[in-house]
C-alpha cells in the first residue's frame, strides 16, 4: 500500500533564467577581459579570461541539465529527469578540478619565468573591477537558488570563483601599479586555486551521495524509524530506504507492520495518512512509499534494517 507526495515544484523555469542572466553577464565580462588583455599585454587578464570561457561553458551545461531536469515523468523515466541536474553538477566540479590544475601550472611557470612584457596596470584595474562588479552581481543572483538545487550550486561555484579571481587580479594591478611586482600575477593566481579546490571537493562529495543513493547526510534514518514505531497502530517498520534524486528531493520508503485489527476495521489508511504528514512535518520527505503489512506477515529481507 503506498502513496505519493508531491515533489513540491523542484528544478522550475526560476532557476533558467536565473542561469541564464548569469550566463549573459559573464560571456560579457568575458569578452570585455579579451579585449582588455590585449589592450593592456595583462596575461593575468587572458587567463582570467580563459578562466570565465570555461565558466560560461559550465554555466551552459546547467542550463541544459535544468532543462532537461524540468521535463515530466513519463513510463521509461518514472522519476522524470530530476537526476540530470546531478550529471550537470558532476560536469562543473570536474570543471572546476581541471580549472584550478591548470592555473597552477601556469602560475608555477610564471613564478619561474616572469614575463617581460610591460603590463598596463590601470587598464588592467579597470577591467578586473568592471569584472568583479559583473561577478558580484550574478552571485546575488544565484545566492538564494543554490541552496535548492546541486545544479545551480555548481553555477555558484563557478561564479565564486570568478569573482574571486577578479579580486586577485585587482589586488595583483593595484601591487604591479605601485611596486612593479610581475609576479603578483602568479601568486594571485595560486591563491584562486587553493580556494576553489576545496569547494569543487565538496560538490562532488554531494554529487557521489545522490549517485550511489546513500542517505542524504543531514538525515538520520535511526532517528525515523524510531519516530515512525511510535505512531498509533504501528507495530514495527523494517526495509528502510533513504535516498535523493537530486539535492533536497529526499525519497523514502519502508515496511510498516501494523496491529492486527487495522484492516479489518479501516484504520490502515488513517495509519497511512499519519506516517506521510510524519515524514513531511518532522523530516521534510515529501516524496514516501509505505507498504502496510498484517502483525502475522512474515516476508521479509534480512538484507535491510
Amino acid at each position: 500500500m503506498h502513496d505519493h507526495a508531491p515533489a513540491g515544484g523542484i528544478r522550475d523555469a526560476s532557476n533558467r533564467r536565473l542561469l541564464a542572466t548569469a550566463l549573459v553577464l559573464t560571456a560579457t565580462v568575458m569578452l570585455v577581459q579579451v579585449v582588455g588583455a590585449i589592450l593592456s599585454g595583462s596575461l593575468a587578464l587572458l587567463a582570467d579570461a580563459a578562466h570565465m570561457f570555461t565558466d560560461a561553458a559550465a554555466l551552459v551545461v546547467a542550463l541544459i541539465a535544468t532543462a532537461i531536469a524540468s521535463r515530466p515523468a513519463d513510463d521509461r523515466r518514472t522519476f522524470g529527469y530530476q537526476r540530470a541536474e546531478v550529471l550537470g553538477a558532476l560536469a562543473n566540479g570536474v570543471i572546476l578540478i581541471a580549472l584550478c590544475v591548470w592555473v597552477g601550472i601556469e602560475a608555477v611557470q610564471r613564478l619561474l619565468a616572469p614575463a617581460e612584457a610591460e603590463v598596463q596596470g590601470g587598464l588592467m584595474l579597470v577591467v578586473a573591477t568592471v569584472g568583479m562588479i559583473a561577478n558580484a552581481v550574478s552571485m546575488w543572483l544565484l545566492g538564494r537558488a543554490q541552496k535548492r538545487s546541486l545544479n545551480v550550486r555548481g553555477a555558484y561555484l563557478e561564479v565564486l570563483g570568478d569573482l574571486v579571481g577578479s579580486i586577485a587580479v585587482i589586488v595583483a594591478a593595484i601591487v604591479i601599479l605601485t611596486t612593479g611586482f610581475a609576479q603578483a600575477d602568479a601568486i594571485a593566481s595560486l591563491l584562486i586555486a587553493a580556494l576553489i579546490v576545496p569547494r569543487a571537493i565538496g560538490l562532488l562529495r554531494e554529487v557521489v551521495v545522490v549517485l550511489t543513493e546513500s542517505a542524504p547526510v543531514d538525515v538520520q534514518v535511526a532517528e525515523i524509524r524510531e519516530h515512525l514505531r511510535g505512531a498509533d497502530g504501528v507495530v514495527d517498520v523494517h526495509d528502510v530506504h533513504v535516498w535523493q534524486l537530486t539535492r533536497e528531493a529526499p525519497v523514502f520508503s519502508a515496511h510498516v507492520i501494523v496491529d492486527d485489527g487495522a484492516f479489518a476495521d479501516g484504520r490502515a489508511a488513517g495509519i497511512l495518512s499519519s506516517l506521510q504528514g510524519c515524514l513531511s512535518d518532522h523530516f521534510d520527505v515529501e516524496h514516501s512509499t509505505f507498504q502496510l503489512e498484517p502483525a502475522g506477515h512474515v516476508e521479509h529481507d534480512s538484507r535491510h534494517a
